[in-house]
């Protein structure tokens, strides 16, 4: 997973073109932005974002103009393990269209009350601030893509 961190405001992203950080504002994560020092398009993160706050969490839901897909998951999961690969190339092909995250529900087992999350690997979706959708057990990058984008065209 790459190096990116949340704040107040938004996801704070490395230029691929000459390292400079720069903030990604969650209202506007899935718009044209560019690099303040080299001026090279910068897109949304096409990797998982591991979340290590409930905060953080909080606020990407919130605000995120983008979907945002909740991976609950915990280490010792096998079934866990085997999606984790399927996130990725969902994460990557998906990139500036949603924005996947980790939640491991052993680290933030507050998250996991919250929401009432039972099984893992659950997926949820949120849009426009609350959860839309959810499905529990492992599945394949183009099922979770098709899923994702039914659950945001039918409630959003």
């Amino acid at each position: 997973m790459a190096d990116i961190e949340l704040d107040d405001k938004g996801l704070i992203v490395a230029c691929s073109a000459c390292g400079k950080r720069n903030r990604l504002a969650y209202e506007t994560l899935g718009g044209a932005v560019r690099c303040g020092q080299c001026k090279q398009p910068l897109t949304a993160p096409g990797v998982p974002i591991e979340l290590h706050q409930t905060a953080d969490f909080d606020r990407l839901v919130a605000k995120s103009s983008l979907p945002v897909v909740v991976d609950y998951w915990a280490p010792w999961c096998g079934p866990c393990r085997m999606v984790a690969p399927e996130l990725q190339k969902v994460a990557t092909r998906q990139a500036g269209r949603m924005i996947v995250v980790k939640v491991n529900t052993d680290e933030l087992s507050d998250l996991g009350q919250r929401f009432n999350i039972r099984s893992i690997p659950t997926l949820a979706v949120f849009a426009n601030g609350r959860e839309v959708a959810r499905s529990s057990g492992a599945r394949p990058a183009t099922e979770i893509e098709a899923w994702v984008q039914q659950a945001t065209q039918a409630k959003v």
